[in-house]
């Protein structure tokens, strides 16, 4: 089969201005303010990350566990992105392509509405379940990544990669060329 080439690009501090899924969480504090208690679930599943007690999945499921508590996901996502949409950086609004693909460790139903908005050809996120927090598989990070690339699109060959994180490096390596983006700012990655 011959490989098709896309550009990819990661979605938080690349071509959104800031982490989605914080900026969702706080949010979801001024909406729910009742949900602020679970603040020290947060910052103790956070902990137990830094101190590497668990991986980063776990921590995150934790921390998603509050969504169970939420009984209408869909509206606040949607109000969600009506307010923070504008932080689509004008790099990739002006070089958009229909066949781009966005690969995240967001959650995807967080990104599913504003990538369908952006016209992505290819969301891929960690599948979190928004009614309990859950993951279905690996955190979307990495060489999982990667994982999740082929056995999505098995016959992307990607041509530009742009992330703002070297934790990204497993995605640079298999671009015909990667860049890191700092702000406004896109250099080659090197």
């Amino acid at each position: 089969m011959a490989s098709r080439e896309v550009n990819a690009y990661d979605f938080d501090n690349t071509i959104f201005r800031g982490d989605s899924t914080a900026r969702f969480l706080a949010f979801l504090l001024r909406k729910r303010p009742a949900l602020t208690r679970y603040v020290f679930v947060w910052a103790a599943a956070a902990a137990k990350y830094a101190l590497r007690l668990t991986d980063k999945t776990r921590m995150k499921q934790k921390i998603y566990s509050v969504f169970a508590r939420v009984d209408d996901m869909d509206a606040l996502v949607a109000e969600f992105w009506r307010k923070n949409a504008a932080r689509v950086k004008s790099f990739y609004l002006e070089g958009r392509r229909p066949d781009d693909i966005v690969i995240s460790a967001s959650p995807e139903f967080l990104l599913r509405d504003i990538c369908a908005e952006l016209g992505v050809g290819l969301l891929i996120a960690s599948r979190v379940d928004p009614q309990t927090g859950g993951y279905d598989g690996d955190n979307c990070h990495g060489e999982e990544k990667v994982r999740r690339l082929y056995e999505a699109a098995p016959d992307a060959a990607i041509g530009e990669f742009y992330s703002d994180s070297r934790s990204d490096e497993p995605m640079a390596r298999i671009a015909r060329r990667a860049f890191l983006v700092k702000g406004d700012r896109i250099t080659d990655w090197k």
